[in-house]
């Protein structure tokens, strides 16, 4: 009898656990805060004695989570004749995010498409002047002595021209430095040959003054 009224006295003393729980949402952060859970049990013996326990538990936790990505747009030509190319180009931050393209003309492939074109027209030496505009091709043909065409000029008419009018070269810096890169390789050999002959004139110089003190020597007479 006294068991079931010690079980029932139990189940009146024991409090209830209640848990509290927050979440608060912003761009780029989940936080979530959960606490506030408090148990209380209390026990009494028979004897009289009895026993409290309380336990507390707090949890935090925050969670950042990545943007996403961002998406550059994609530019492609409309037919294989068209010499075009697509750049295009994204970046994303937490707070703002930018993309854009663009088309892009590749002027080599142009070129070779209308020297080809010219060619086929039976237009060869045009072709070839087309060629030329690229800066390696002129340096190719100036070095293989057949120079590409100016003003309706060809062949030796044509190296003419191109050096009294050379800042109408394709590759006028880079012959600008070659020149200059030679005026200095000149400059510091003609110093070298100077310096070696006046060495030279120097150790002569002084082998004929050992030759005209042995003459004098011989012609000396000692006096008597």
């Amino acid at each position: 009898m006294k068991t079931p009224l010690i079980l029932i006295m139990l189940l009146l003393l024991t409090s209830a656990a209640f848990a509290g729980s927050t979440q608060t949402n912003t761009s780029g952060s989940n936080t979530a805060i959960e606490g506030g859970y408090t148990s209380t049990a209390t026990t009494t013996y028979q004897s009289g004695s009895s026993s409290n326990s309380t336990t507390s538990n707090t949890t935090n936790s925050n969670t950042r989570s990545a943007p996403p990505s961002s998406s550059a747009p994609s530019y492609n030509s409309m037919t294989q004749d068209v010499c075009a190319v697509g750049v295009s180009m994204g970046i994303q931050t937490f707070g703002i995010g930018i993309s854009g393209g663009k088309h892009a003309i590749d002027e080599n492939c142009e070129r070779l498409k209308l020297a080809r074109i010219l060619n086929d027209f039976g237009m060869k030496v045009a072709a070839v002047a087309i060629l030329c505009q690229d800066e390696r091709v002129f340096e190719s043909m100036i070095q293989a002595g057949t120079p590409c065409p100016i003003d309706g000029k060809i062949g030796k008419d044509a190296q003419a021209l191109w050096s009294k009018y050379d800042h109408e070269r394709p590759d006028y810096n880079t012959y600008v430095k070659r020149m200059e890169d030679r005026r200095i390789a000149d400059e510091e050999m003609q110093a070298k040959i100077t310096a070696e002959l006046e060495a030279m004139d120097k150790a002569k110089a002084i082998e004929d003054k050992k030759l005209e003190n042995k003459e004098k020597m011989k012609e000396w007479k000692h006096p008597r």
